[in-house]
Formats: structure tokens, sequence, C-alpha cells
């Protein structure tokens, strides 16, 4: 595998391998020296046409750790905000001799273009396209639930467990790389928003919708619940009457968590709207794994670098 642009290029067995190295990887960070020789000499360059923390910070943690160089390129106060191409971009790059490349962009596609391009040699990891896919969060939530529901044991899937993916589906990447990675390793998902922002094309492909979360947990015993941001800066129209409405109808807050499992896992990819799609209590809750994901993250981050550029070489 050179590049990592979708969720959907993702078997069972190269998913549960990702997971797998990433639980060493979860290892090495719990050490003194949190450092692996494995990518020494390589260039790892972080390609950010969009605003980023939680992300950017992770790989560039991540690829420090296995002891590559990072180069952090943002389009603002770049070359880019006076008008350079990706083609331009991804040329420059190649010729500084960059390794990967982890891209995140505003265009859907955008990290397919660069790697069928023959632009640019090195490997291509989809940090977020548009309202396409991001595949490394969608691992490091399958890793987070892995972890806190199934002991983290080598091998394991996500058989039986059973997930609802809560809001603003339609513009969400993370929802569409969690639909296609989590129904991978075997869970059920279940989407979950106003009408108007469950695409009918991806509730076919879930295991159930609902246009209400109160039915939904009425109705499903759900092993995880993950609430979306509401991504206002990508709608173009009015998809709901009223944030206060949103939060009141869609927002998990602790009236309806008391409702839920007693083990059900509150999830959330960040940042958080507080008070709209969830409240203090749901978000700071003994059921809340959100600081989980965000620590977790980088051990995932890192294995997907290591089977991507490290050639083999073992883990010491």
């Amino acid at each position: 595998m050179k590049h990592l642009l979708s969720a959907r290029e993702l078997g069972k067995e190269q998913a549960i391998a990702i997971l797998d190295t990433a639980i060493q990887m979860e290892q090495v960070n719990a050490r003194e020296i949190k450092k692996l020789p494995t990518l020494r000499g390589k260039t790892v360059v972080n390609l950010f046409f969009e605003d980023s923390t939680r992300t950017r910070t992770s790989f560039e943690v991540a690829a420090k750790r296995l002891s590559a160089d990072v180069i952090n390129f943002t389009a603002k106060g770049s070359s880019v905000s006076k008008g350079e191409s990706l083609k331009d971009t991804a040329q420059t790059l190649q010729a500084m001799g960059a390794d990967g490349v982890i891209i995140r962009h505003h265009a859907s596609g955008a990290a397919h273009t660069l790697a069928s391009s023959g632009w640019i040699d090195a490997s291509i990891i989809n940090a977020g396209d548009g309202t396409h896919e991001h595949p490394t969060q969608a691992l490091l939530d399958a890793y987070t639930i892995r972890q806190k529901l199934r002991g983290n044991e080598a091998g394991t899937d996500l058989a039986g467990l059973r997930i609802a993916i809560v809001g603003d589906i339609a513009h969400s990447r993370v929802a569409r790389s969690n639909l296609i990675l989590l129904q991978t390793l075997g869970a059920e998902v279940y989407l979950v928003g106003p009408a108007t922002l469950v695409p009918g094309a991806l509730a076919a492909h879930a295991a159930g919708s609902f246009f209400s979360l109160d039915q939904a947990i009425l109705e499903v015993e759900f092993d995880a619940i993950m609430m979306l941001r509401v991504q206002s800066e990508r709608m173009t129209a009015s998809f709901f009457p009223s944030e206060r409405e949103y939060a009141r109808i869609w927002g998990l807050n602790g009236d309806r968590l008391a409702k839920l499992p007693a083990n059900t896992l509150v999830m959330h990819p960040g940042p958080m709207n507080r008070g709209l799609e969830i409240d203090a209590k749901a978000a700071d809750s003994v059921n809340s794994v959100i600081l989980a994901q965000v620590a977790n993250g980088v051990s995932v981050r890192m294995a997907v670098l290591y089977h991507l550029l490290s050639g083999g070489t073992e883990i010491d």
C-alpha cells in the first residue's frame, strides 16, 4: 500500500493490521523516550490548505516520534495564497525530496488528484478532502472503540457492535469514512440527524437511519454514539430551524445520556460546539472517550506512516 486516500481502500485484514500496529505505537508513546528510528532520513510534509489543529499536530507528532524530518506547509502566508496551483506546489515538494505528503484540502478528490497525477512520487495520505473522506480519523475512532469495548486485543474486529453517527452527516467527511470502515470491521452503523442532513445515498448503506435521536435511543441499544460538529461554514442554505432547535432535538445532553446503556461510549471528532451537538454533561461524562480519541490519533497515525513509509523496517 503506497497511499491512504479513502477508507474504502482498506480491506478488513489491512485495517486490522494498522490497528494492531497502533497497539505497538501506543506502547512506544508510553515510554519515557517516545522515539523510534523507523523513518530516520525520511521527509514528511504536512500540506494543509484548510485550518487544522488536532489533525496537523497529531501527524506532526507521529512523524517526529518515528524520527522523520517534518515540514509544515500551510496555505496562509505561502505561495498558495499568491495563486500557486496544487501542481506547482506538488512539483516543488518533489524537488525537495518529500517521501510522504499529508494533505488536507477544501476540494473533494484533491488527495486522489495528487496521488494519481504523476506530479510527485511520495506516498499521499488524505487528512480530509472537502466533504469526501478522512480515513485516519475513522481508523483512530475504530481503534478507540476496540480499545474500550474489546480490550484492544490484536486481531479483533468490531463485529456485533452498534454505533450511531449523529448530526451533520451531509457535510461530514468523518461520517463517510466511519460508515465505510466501521462496517468493514463488522459493526452495525446507524445514521441519525435532521432529514435535510442525512443523505439518502449514505442512509442506504447504513444498518438504519433515524430523524430523531430520541427515537434512535429508544429502538437501538448503542455501544457507541458519535456526535458530529455542525459544519455551518459548509452550509449554503438553512438545514434546520435554529441552533436552539437543533440542540433540543438532535443534541446529546445529560437526559439522553441517562437513557443510553451504562457503558455506551460518547465520541466526537472535535472541535466540539458545546451546547449545540453536545452539552457539558455528556462531553465530560465518564462515558466520554473524546480525549482518548485525540491521544489515540498519534498512535494510529504513527501506524499509518509506518505501513506506508517504513519499507518493512521492524519496530524496535
